[in-house]
């Protein structure tokens, strides 16, 4: 906001800024962009894959910036990197050629890694790409890959249930999951 300021644009007064929460309800997304084309907005700014694609589907003359999605070419959000085409454009975290790299540190910090748990939320297609890279990686370094996949936040607790006896350590990719249920992640531990 500071940066905006320093350059004229006062909200309120010369810009006005709509702020959305989905909550980590995947169904909002759709519901949110559709509201952002009735407003009329000159600019849609998001982040992670599926508001992205939600937003996509609902407009093809608003700009759209995201912040930081997986792969925009693979989850369909750009024709290419090099060339967006389209409405859509931004940052990518794509990190999905380090897989082979986690797994060695994986390896290091869990000594005797026989089976390693993959959590993922399939609803969305960054984190579903990263689940296959890193499965792929298992496949070539050793440990049985035990995937879990998740629709919401409220899938973790029973995910980690799942997982009682069956696997050493935690992969997991959970943007999109309701952030106030990622602290089950981090302060689980796997029996």
């Amino acid at each position: 906001m500071q940066r905006l300021r320093e350059l004229g644009w006062i909200e309120g007064r010369t810009i006005a800024i709509e702020y959305r929460w989905a909550d980590g309800r995947f169904e909002r997304f759709a519901e949110i962009a559709a509201e952002f084309v009735r407003l009329k907005v000159d600019v849609i700014l998001t982040h992670n894959t599926p508001p992205v694609l939600a937003a996509k589907q609902a407009t093809s003359v608003i700009p759209i910036v995201f912040a930081a999605v997986g792969d925009p070419v693979d989850s369909g959000l750009v024709a290419s990197l090099s060339r967006p085409g389209g409405n859509v454009t931004g940052l990518s975290t794509q990190q999905t050629d380090t897989a082979t790299k986690r797994i060695e540190l994986f390896r290091e910090m869990v000594p005797g890694l026989h089976r390693l748990a993959i959590m993922g939320n399939v609803g969305n297609p960054a984190a579903m790409v990263e689940m296959r890279e890193v499965q792929a990686a298992a496949r070539t370094l050793g440990p049985e890959a035990i995937t879990l996949e998740i629709r919401r936040g409220e899938d973790i607790a029973p995910a980690f249930e799942a997982l009682k006896g069956r696997a050493e350590a935690l992969y997991a990719h959970l943007a999109g999951a309701s952030r106030s249920r990622r602290s089950d992640v981090l302060w689980s531990k796997l029996p």
